[in-house]
């Protein structure tokens, strides 16, 4: 191995136990007891949060410099919410408990099985039911409905209803 990758493996190496340490804290801060201190420290954690959203207890967050939440949203209990490519919620929208919002995943069709990420929007007055996942690179049009337990893998036509 020459000098270079090896400077780019301990980089990258630091850069991944660093993104996890954040994770961590924001993890612990998840479960605080009053809204008002969760978006605080999640909006100087650099996420973007709407006047009257709410974000209730147990949120994983990856990476929270790439997520926007427009106004008057709710993000339910134990939601995942991937920003690492940008993660854009916008106005208005209803996230059910347990919902997993993921801009990354890995290339089963990759020898060395790297990850491909794309950014999610979610449009204004969208509801997404409890459980349900969406995938990279989905876009779910105003008005939309994604039902419970839905796996969401292409694009949400507006004011469609999907399960």
């Amino acid at each position: 191995m020459d000098r270079k990758s090896i400077t780019y493996k301990v980089l990258n190496r630091m850069r991944t136990v660093l993104m996890e340490h954040t994770v961590m804290w924001l993890h612990i801060i998840g479960h605080l007891p009053c809204h008002h201190t969760r978006r605080f420290f999640y909006r100087l954690s650099g996420m973007q949060i709407g006047v009257g959203s709410s974000i209730h207890t147990g949120l994983t967050l990856y990476y929270p410099l790439g997520i926007k939440i427009g106004r008057d949203t709710i993000i339910g209990e134990r939601c995942v919410l991937d920003g690492r490519p940008p993660l854009k919620i916008n106005n208005h929208v209803d996230i059910a408990s347990e919902v997993m919002i993921y801009n990354s995943q890995h290339d089963i069709n990759d020898a060395k099985f790297k990850a491909k990420s794309k950014p999610v929007t979610i449009d204004d007055y969208v509801f997404i039911g409890p459980r349900a996942i969406i995938l990279p690179g989905v876009t779910i049009g105003k008005g939309a409905v994604v039902g419970a337990g839905a796996v969401v893998t292409k694009d949400v036509a507006p004011f469609a209803i999907v399960g």
